[in-house]
């Protein structure tokens, strides 16, 4: 690149000698003359000078950029060139820097999930900065074709790599389990092509995309491969290495980093029965919306957690005031101190005069009654009374038999003797409660 710049300012500054340097013909006017000085002048200052001044500055700047990559390069091939470079101008353009500021906040909260992730699977960490280019670090993104997550699986791929999708949850949303999925689909390509840039355009366009572009090319590097591959993969790992340079070197370019809008510090509660989650945030006395971020891959706000198959809820990080609040309304015992895991019962929230009424499980709507209403006689919430019964609407029709225990709790609540238990971890976990 060097030498190209060299040579395009060499042949400037020899086009410009030979124009200064013509000679005065004798026959010609003075009119003539001064309008060719006239000439020469205007060439001077509007074209030679500053398109050499623009090359001396890119060539200044590209070699900057470069160093800086260089500098930053661990295992993933960071190579600079003009597709770099202009995702490098887009992410640093005035109009995007305040996306990038807040990417970077919520990096604190899910990049220590994605290293976690790929230090297990013996990948290199800085392939974070693809759910950026994947997701901008959102767990509930939907792409046009159906990919989800923050790491954008396809169904069916996600099911290769042991993600789970049902009526209730979809881990294709899980920080914790996406990344780990799409940190073995990561090894399992660089396995196959044995190189991380080709691997990283795999996971856009699928191994065997990538498979045929390399045989068209004849070649086994991204940058030889990248014309036979999808107009998208061509800017996949340009956009890659951009973004980890931006986030990188962001100072340098206007980039001021945001607070982090995710809750930092964590617990977690692994919970085998059906949990209402606007439920727990009521009793926490914290956003619905807050603790479903928290918990994006349950898709109706229902944990659905089986003494089989427990599943985690991550939860802020509670004081003692509030574990009291929290075991009170779950357990109805008091809370432990003990700084081990503390296992107790957790029955679905009920209204202390109306528990007996509860345990029919089913509602028939009578006339003047509301949703709110009947929520609040059972100690249910209204958003989820209207999920069990698919109401989209405010009312329910006269006579419609309401279900009012999330599906699948009645069949729990009628093991005789056997007590639910969820695993109540009081150790924080910054970064999502791995």
């Amino acid at each position: 690149m060097k030498k190209l710049f060299t040579a395009v300012i060499c042949l400037l500054v020899f086009q410009s000698y030979q124009v200064w340097s013509q000679p005065t013909y004798q026959d010609t006017t003075l009119d003539e003359q001064n309008l060719g000085q006239s000439y020469l002048q205007s060439y001077k200052s509007n074209v030679a000078a500053p398109v050499m001044a623009q090359l001396q500055q890119n060539a200044f700047e590209n070699s900057l950029f470069k160093i800086r990559l260089d500098s930053i390069q661990k295992d993933v091939q960071l190579d600079y060139n003009e597709f770099v470079q202009s995702f490098i101008n887009s992410y640093t353009s005035p109009a995007r820097r305040a996306e990038m500021g807040r990417i970077m906040g919520l990096s604190k909260y899910y990049f220590p999930i994605y290293e976690k992730a790929f230090r297990d699977a013996g990948i290199p960490e800085e392939i974070k900065y693809l759910s950026i280019v994947e997701s901008a670090l959102n767990p509930n993104a939907v792409s046009r074709v159906g990919a989800a997550g923050p790491w954008q699986f396809m169904s069916s791929t996600a099911k290769i790599y042991g993600l789970n999708m049902n009526n209730y949850v979809d881990e294709r949303r899980d920080p914790i389990q996406a990344s780990y999925a799409a940190a073995a689909y990561l090894k399992d390509s660089y396995q196959e092509f044995g190189d991380w840039l080709l691997a990283i355009a795999s996971y856009n366009c699928g191994k065997s995309t990538v498979e045929r572009a390399m045989q068209e090319a004849n070649a086994v590097d991204f940058w030889s491969v990248r014309q036979y591959l999808p107009a998208e993969t061509r800017g996949y790992v340009p956009a890659f290495i951009a973004t980890m340079y931006v986030l990188k070197y962001h100072n340098q370019h206007g980039i001021i980093p945001q607070a982090c809008s995710m809750t930092m510090n964590t617990d977690t509660v692994m919970v085998n029965k059906f949990v209402s989650i606007n439920s727990i945030a009521r009793v926490l006395n914290i956003d619905a919306k807050e603790l479903a971020l928290l918990n994006p891959a349950y898709t109706q706000r229902i944990i659905n957690g089986t003494t089989k198959a427990p599943r985690r809820m991550i939860i802020p990080q509670l004081g003692k005031e509030k574990y009291g609040a929290l075991y009170s309304a779950l357990t109805g015992d008091a809370l432990t101190t003990n700084p081990q895991p503390v296992y107790a019962s957790v029955p679905e929230p009920t209204s202390a005069p109306e528990a007996a009424t509860a345990k029919s499980n089913y509602h028939t709507v009578k006339r003047g009654e509301t949703l709110s209403g009947i929520a609040d006689k059972y100690g249910i919430d209204v958003e989820d009374l209207r999920i069990w019964n698919n109401i989209r609407g405010t009312k329910a029709a006269l006579g419609q038999k309401l279900k009012i225990t999330a599906p699948g709790m009645a069949a729990a609540k009628a093991m005789k003797g056997e007590k639910a238990l969820a695993l109540l971890s009081s150790e924080a976990v910054a970064g999502g409660g791995n």
